[in-house]
């Protein structure tokens, strides 16, 4: 916060400018100084507020999902959220990598390039414990993955994946094929050092561990997809009506879905015993009255009542009344 002058102070400054001791014009040329910044052009930001704003949704969204999936596949209590999304050059990101880490490389098919998911040890370890019977516990190992461990965690990668390609759907279509696992990034050159990428970190919380999961995404591979993530595009696809055919071929589509439908005769209510000891040609007395109309269920709701009658030699029922919303039906 800045400093606030006191009264005393104000009245001195404006004293030292009246008896000239103080130049105005010279505070002027000092304050315009101080809003001169360095700008490195080796971190140039290529990505907008907006397009930033924009991945920054999508991988919200891509937290949610792969929440809901992770809890289901691990079976332990998982959590994650978008802590950090920043540019910079992919020399700086790799410096900033752990040494002993787990990295994916992976193409998003048919785009032109490859993009990098790298997990923390602690979080990778404790998928892998679970995966494997265990509590969920990161593990402190010094040496790298075995084979059978690479293999399961690459597999359990690929789905995470999956659901990224389900995250972008809405922005751009593609199938991300993992190339290569990688532990140390120094043997890993994605793109030119000075090439500017977005990480996006994930703070992930599984079980008692904890750790980041980061995607990198270089500027040169997702350029051609930036005036996608726009705001006002979003609002606009959102917003936007569907053409006349649009609307023929939804209905096609709707009238062509198959629907269990039903129709309840009564109920009855036995006991165990009465029902152990049901025989042919007995009789079960239900609670339907014989000029009540019967109730007719469209999937396992009640939507119509209707009465019973034959249609030429068949059993049928003529609808008499729809089921209005809310309604409860005995």
């Amino acid at each position: 916060m800045a400093d606030v002058l006191s009264q005393g102070e104000i009245d001195a400054l404006l004293s030292a400018i009246s008896t000239g001791e103080m130049d105005a014009d010279e505070l002027k040329r000092e304050d315009a100084k101080k809003r001169i910044r360095t700008y490195d052009f080796k971190r140039a930001l290529r990505f907008s507020k907006d397009q930033v704003r924009g991945l920054t949704r999508l991988h919200e969204n891509f937290s949610r999902l792969l929440t809901t999936q992770m809890s289901a596949q691990l079976r332990t209590y998982v959590q994650m959220s978008v802590a950090s999304v920043d540019q910079l050059p992919y020399e700086e990101f790799i410096r900033s990598v752990p040494r002993r880490t787990i990295l994916t490389v992976f193409e998003p098919i048919p785009m032109d390039g490859r993009l990098l998911m790298e997990v923390n040890p602690n979080v990778a370890y404790a998928m892998l414990d679970r995966l494997l019977g265990g509590k969920g516990e990161a593990l402190n190992k010094s040496e790298g993955l075995t084979e059978i461990e690479t293999k399961i965690i690459s597999q359990l990668f690929q789905k995470m994946l999956y659901t990224y390609q389900e995250a972008w759907k809405s922005i751009e279509a593609f199938n991300p094929v993992m190339e290569e696992l990688e532990e140390n990034p120094q043997f890993l050159q994605l793109v030119s050092p000075n090439e500017t990428v977005v990480v996006i970190s994930l703070e992930t919380l599984i079980g008692e561990a904890s750790g980041m999961i980061n995607f990198c995404l270089p500027h040169l591979v997702i350029e051609h997809l930036l005036p996608k993530l726009s705001v006002h595009l979003w609002m606009q696809e959102k917003h936007k009506e569907r053409l006349p055919f649009e609307e023929e071929s939804l209905k096609k589509n709707v009238k062509k879905a198959f629907l269990p439908i039903s129709v309840e005769l009564g109920r009855s209510s036995i006991t165990i015993q009465e029902f152990l000891q049901l025989d042919k040609h007995d009789v079960i007395e239900l609670n339907q009255q014989t000029d009540s109309p019967l109730t007719v269920c469209v999937g396992d709701e009640p939507k119509f009542l209707a009465q019973p009658g034959r249609q030429k030699k068949n059993m049928a029922v003529q609808i008499t009344e729809k089921i209005g919303e809310g309604e409860h039906i005995d």
